[in-house]
């Protein structure tokens, strides 16, 4: 057993980097969740009701989950505000390797991908995908 001292700002960011990570992990499953970490969720979620955050879960049938309160003060924004920057990214590096139609990089090549992902996320910047087309042939 680990005892871990925390003061209430502290637990409350942990519960935050908990259910970030676990919507991560878990989000897109359905039904082949990791189970291991909704358990370790809900047992963090457990202890807010004996430190003065009753309103950050809900408990049904003897299990405890984040409160509608919780899920909708803002955690959603934090997460969607990850996957705006990590789609943009990811976008910006797969088009700048399309363009430069070379299979496997060589270091030399580095920086000349870095710079078209650069100016595709300059892009993505000012306008998001609105400029985006696709050609379906």
């Amino acid at each position: 057993m680990m005892n871990i001292e925390l003061t209430d700002k502290e637990f409350r960011r942990l519960l935050d980097m908990v259910y970030i990570g676990n919507w991560i992990l878990n989000s897109t499953r359905e039904d082949d969740r990791f189970e291991d970490y909704d358990l370790l969720q809900e047992k963090l979620f457990a202890l807010c009701t004996k430190n003065g955050m009753r309103s950050l879960v809900q408990s049904y049938m003897g299990h405890y989950f984040p409160s509608k309160a919780y899920e909708d003060g803002g955690i959603h924004e934090a997460i969607a505000d990850y996957e705006d920057a990590v789609f943009f990214d990811i976008l910006a590096e797969e088009l700048a390797r399309r363009d430069m139609t070379v299979e496997n990089l060589s270091p030399d090549d580095l920086s000349e991908l870095s710079l078209r992902i650069d100016d595709y996320l300059s892009e993505f910047e000012k306008n998001g995908i609105d400029n985006i087309s696709i050609d379906m042939q």
